[in-house]
């Protein structure tokens, strides 16, 4: 309802009101529902120029697992508890 109390001027006047400036798309740029895959071939192509095995982190592994304190208690305890702590995502929600 209009309140008898309303004043008519109040309505914007034509001249007074601004227009936006047109849009114009910039060249190059994709838009969000595009796909550039030049980063993804860039990223194949660093992966296929390094070793299939970098012996260092095989022997770095090596010492670990016949290292009897790695990992240690206090990591072991911080996991489980993580862990327990966790939802379990098998059961049902509803």
């Amino acid at each position: 309802m209009i309140s008898s109390t309303s004043s008519s001027d109040r309505a914007a006047r034509p001249e007074l009101v601004s227009t936006p400036a047109p849009v114009t798309a910039r060249p190059n740029t994709p838009r969000p529902d595009q796909i550039s895959t030049q980063s993804a071939a860039y990223l194949r192509s660093a992966l296929d120029r390094q070793p299939e095995i970098r012996p260092e982190v095989v022997e770095r592994g090596r010492a670990l697992a016949a290292d009897p304190s790695y990992p240690s208690a206090s990591i072991i305890q911080s996991v489980a508890g993580k862990i327990l702590a966790s939802p379990d995502l098998s059961e049902d929600a509803s």
